[in-house]
């Protein structure tokens, strides 16, 4: 998943990057209204965490813009305005949660997931894939009840396309919700991650459907092939 930080504050903002990152998603950063605006046109986000007080247009005016335009990401105003009248324009305005500075990393990542649970129709904690288990809650993975060794990036792949099992992705939308934006997908950095993944979990089990993208089998990666989705897995 692809976390939209913004936050004028460095510091913060740098130390929220590095603890979600760890936490298995990718993250963008917007240092004021203007790289918010410009980040919310360009990319699909999975959620927004939202500064009040930022140079130009402050959070909630960005918050009640985006509402207004349509934008249904979940949005939470990290804040050191702690004001009840505050708290009651955030969620007015359409904001999802509130978190008043400063605050529990540990809080802010389960009012993350919590808000992730009711914005979106969430799977088992568990993907099963044959023999291949996802564990979403540990951010690790199992092959044949032995645990697969995967870098964070490795994990954040499997893990989007676990939740599209059977489902072609193409390497824009990997690109878009698995790496932080500031790159153009010009280079062969999705298929050398693809690779990594196949070394490790079989190379039947991700296909690649030339011109369209990926696809992660939803069965032990097997047997025989359809004849309609013939697949180049190199």
């Amino acid at each position: 998943m692809k976390f939209l930080i913004v936050e004028d504050e460095a510091r913060t903002a740098a130390f929220l990057r590095t603890g979600l990152t760890e936490e298995g998603f990718a993250v963008d950063i917007a240092c004021n209204s203007e790289q918010a605006e410009e980040a919310v046109d360009v990319n699909d986000y999975d959620l927004i965490l939202l500064d009040v007080m930022l140079p130009g247009e402050n959070g909630f005016i960005l918050c009640k813009r985006w509402r207004e335009r349509g934008l249904t990401t979940p949005i939470i105003f990290l804040t050191a305005r702690d004001e009840i009248e505050d708290r009651v324009q955030g969620l007015n305005l359409g904001g999802d949660d509130y978190l008043v500075k400063p605050f529990s990393f540990e809080e802010l990542v389960a009012r993350i997931r919590a808000n992730l649970r009711r914005s979106i129709a969430q799977p088992a904690p568990e993907i099963h894939l044959g023999d291949l288990v996802v564990d979403t809650n540990r951010k690790r993975a199992t092959l044949g009840g032995k645990p697969v060794p995967l870098t964070a990036r490795e994990y954040q792949l499997l893990e989007y396309l676990a939740h599209h099992r059977g489902t072609v992705v193409s390497r824009a939308r990997l690109w878009e919700h698995v790496w932080e934006s500031g790159n153009e997908p010009d280079s062969n950095v999705v298929d050398v991650y693809i690779r990594y993944l196949r070394n490790k979990l079989g190379h039947e089990r991700i296909q690649t459907l030339r011109g369209m993208g990926y696809l992660l089998r939803d069965d032990e990666g097997g047997g025989k092939r359809n004849e309609a989705s013939r697949v180049d897995a190199r």
